[in-house]
């Protein structure tokens, strides 16, 4: 297992991908009906960092990672991901965007009729054409050592434990190496041994695929094994943006409320 960094985010200006930002949101606005979920949100993930967006229930976290990869459309304002305006894009400019980004389901989100073997297959078989069964086999065994859980090849998804399943479907998203990260609250349902467990892994990831995250959660714990830096959303806007620590310090009541 890798060891946590302390500072894993790159020094601004000199990132390995030459995008120093690699998701800038603006003035972003989402309603369903009535109701305004998402309300002139702007931020921006840096390379190499772990965002970690914190909010109750019902704040529009959720709402605003599946804004990013357009499984929601949205109202108002852009995204632009790795400099590109998601607004603009074709089905096929999407689609290879789409393959830059991992996406963690709060569900997992495995086919249940398919081994373990058969759905860390399935994106690699999809997007990476052209390679052998050998290439193909080496990078299944490959990212599941790198989740802990090189002994599951063959089984199904109903054998497996909580935890075992968020593991499973973090592998698939690795599959293809993406650059960046969304994880849509990765320790819900899952008790406190599991959920620190799922937290290391988040950071495992960081510093071995170099990769930068959005991490959905309301989990504190989480937050504070996981974060780079955190945005807490209230009411679907932006409430405060700071470090850990300016959060852990803070004397307002909401904010309080969550770092108790």
């Amino acid at each position: 297992m890798i060891e946590r960094q302390k500072e894993i985010v790159k020094a601004p200006g000199n990132p390995e991908n030459g995008i120093e930002t690699v998701i800038q949101i603006t003035s972003l606005k989402k309603t369903f009906g009535n109701q305004e979920v998402l309300k002139n949100v702007s931020l921006e993930l840096k390379d190499k960092e772990n965002l970690v967006i914190l909010g109750k229930s019902g704040s529009g976290k959720s709402v605003l990672i599946k804004c990013i990869v357009k499984l929601l459309d949205f109202d108002g304002g852009s995204i632009k991901v790795l400099q590109q305006d998601m607004s603009h894009l074709n089905m096929e400019e999407l689609y290879t965007i789409r393959q830059k980004i991992g996406f963690l389901f709060q569900s997992g989100a495995l086919y249940d009729s398919m081994t373990v073997r058969e759905n860390l297959e399935f994106p690699l078989r999809r997007v990476k054409k052209g390679l052998t069964e050998k290439e193909i086999e080496d990078r299944v065994a490959e990212v599941l050592t790198n989740v802990g859980l090189k002994d599951v090849l063959n089984k199904m998804p109903s054998e497996l434990s909580g935890g075992m399943k968020k593991r499973i479907s973090l592998a698939r998203t690795l599959m293809v190496n993406p650059m960046i990260m969304l994880y849509d609250e990765p320790t819900t349902g899952l008790d406190p041994v599991t959920s620190a467990e799922i937290s290391l892994l988040i950071n495992e990831v960081q510093a071995r695929y170099k990769t930068s995250s959005i991490i959905i959660t309301h989990d504190i714990k989480c937050a504070r094994s996981t974060a780079n830096r955190i945005i807490m959303l209230k009411d679907g806007e932006i409430f405060k943006n700071g470090k850990l620590e300016e959060f852990e310090n803070s004397d307002d009541p909401f904010v309080k409320s969550f770092f108790v």
